[in-house]
């Protein structure tokens, strides 16, 4: 059974300014160094003013990993994540998430959306966490979903920090 994770952030700036940050290959290099983990790296990156798609591979070094996965899994786990975001409208955007950790029963997948809002723009992803390991999968499911709650804050105050710099 999946775990769902829903976030949402708002950032100081409209969407189409947010977008061009989120998917500027500088940028994601910069998030992946701060916030990545071992052996992060941009490993795909397409973007335009309509679209982009980006691969970035990143990393969990093994002594971080809780008890209940390391039962699973040994070794650094590396954690690949795929998104996509498309203009649908003026300032609004919609996309895909796919995150497969390779070697691992374990997988994501959502949709997200970022929109002008009053004071700037909000960025919402919704996604499913899924881990296929009898008798523990929920356990380490709701382990996953909240270290990808934290991620996602991680890389929301990041863009923030960016975005203020970065004007």
């Amino acid at each position: 059974m999946a775990r769902s994770i829903d976030h949402r952030s708002t950032l100081a700036l409209p969407a189409d300014k947010v977008f061009a940050a989120m998917t500027d290959p500088e940028y994601l290099r910069a998030r992946l160094q701060e916030i990545g983990g071992p052996g992060s790296a941009l490993q795909e990156h397409e973007a335009s003013e309509e679209s982009a798609r980006y691969v970035l591979k990143q990393g969990l070094s093994e002594k971080d990993l809780p008890p209940v996965v390391s039962k699973v899994m040994s070794g650094d786990v590396a954690i690949l994540r795929t998104e996509t975001l498309r203009r649908t409208a003026p300032g609004s955007y919609d996309g895909d998430v796919q995150v497969a950790i390779p070697g691992a029963p374990a997988s994501a997948a959502g949709t997200m959306r970022l929109a002008d809002a009053a004071d700037g723009s909000l960025f919402e992803v919704h996604a499913d966490v899924t881990v296929n390991v009898p008798l523990l999968g929920g356990m380490i499911e709701d382990i996953v979903a909240d270290q990808v709650r934290r991620l996602l804050e991680a890389e929301t105050q990041f863009t923030a920090r960016w975005l203020a710099g970065h004007r």
